[in-house]
């Protein structure tokens, strides 16, 4: 029998240390204690971590006084071979660009305009066999969850995903701005498509169908993709909602970090319940990188090579010596 037990400090140690194996075998093999890794797995298993405890760890980091935006989408932890485990379901990847096998992900970013810093505030498993809800049922959660806990953002910023109406009404309700990219054949005014308006460079002020007047402004990139970005913002600015839209790009940073990173997709607990716990610990994980990273001003990239470095240079001196 093991003299020691996992803790939650053990663990996110090391999902922060290591960079090729996640499971609690590897765990058991390096751990400073002596652990079995059934002890491990029972561990992971008989937790209840709950997406509020990011909220518990966020909020000190936060000023709500800053200008911010509050910035949702979703991520899919992809598991390829995934027949056994729970909470997995065949859905569309925009990474793989494909539908994959994987668990859903809806994630929550407060992202402040001044600090430029984005923090991870909240987010919602997606199981809809489980709880019956939707992606779109849990944005507007977080969006609730986010109203009682006195954030009042400049903007709230999503994609076209989740861009229905019953989502814009939502934010609406509570007295918010939402910006967001439109399909090119939502239907404005008189039964207009998007694409077939003339758009100036400093908007157009449009009727939105089912909501209102909103005002839409069209940006080109340069491989020539055209977003619709559009507000219900009074008298929003190109520059203002620009700036904006951009900062959305933050979350896919997170999400890159987080799966490159923290761990948070290969976890290979066959449980729903280790897998949430695994990923709330991996979220927890990537706050302590990002604290290190404002502090010591070093990316979770070079964090990682810390770790390796030294067991490089002693491995090297040791094959010299055979020399």
């Amino acid at each position: 029998m093991s003299r020691h037990k996992c803790t939650t400090e053990l663990y996110k140690a090391f999902l922060q240390a290591t960079c090729v194996r996640y499971s609690g075998l590897a765990l058991s093999e390096v751990s400073p204690y002596d652990l079995s890794h059934d002890s491990i797995s029972r561990w992971l298993q008989d937790r209840h971590l709950r997406p509020r405890e990011i909220w518990s760890v966020a909020e000190d980091l936060i000023d709500k006084k800053e200008p911010s935006l509050l910035i949702v989408d979703d991520s899919v932890l992809a598991k390829p071979h995934s027949k056994k485990i729970d909470l997995v379901n065949y859905q569309y990847s925009g990474n793989a660009h494909d539908v994959i096998a994987g668990i859903g992900l809806v994630n929550f970013l407060w992202y402040g305009l001044d600090s430029e810093h984005a923090i991870p505030i909240d987010y919602r498993v997606y199981d809809k066999d489980s709880d019956g809800k939707t992606k779109n049922n849990h944005f507007c959660d977080m969006l609730s969850e986010a109203k009682k806990r006195g954030l009042i953002p400049t903007a709230v910023v999503f994609d076209a995903w989740y861009s229905s109406l019953k989502n814009l009404k939502a934010i609406r309700d509570h007295g918010w701005v939402w910006v967001t990219n439109l399909r090119k054949n939502r239907k404005v005014n008189r039964n207009v498509s998007l694409e077939d308006l003339d758009i100036p460079d400093e908007g157009e002020k449009v009727h939105l169908r089912g909501y209102g007047w909103v005002t839409v402004f069209k940006f080109v990139a340069k491989n020539g993709r055209i977003d619709y970005i559009t507000t219900n913002m009074d008298n929003p600015t190109r520059d203002a909602v620009e700036r904006i839209a951009k900062a959305r790009w933050s979350i896919e940073v997170y999400h890159r970090e987080l799966k490159q990173t923290c761990g948070i997709e290969r976890c290979q607990a066959r449980t729903g319940r280790a897998q949430r716990n695994h990923i709330c610990l991996a979220i927890k994980v990537w706050i302590d990188k990002h604290i290190r990273r404002i502090r010591d001003k070093t990316s979770f990239y070079e964090q990682g090579w810390q770790v390796i470095k030294g067991a490089i240079t002693d491995s090297m001196r040791a094959a010299l010596a055979m020399t």
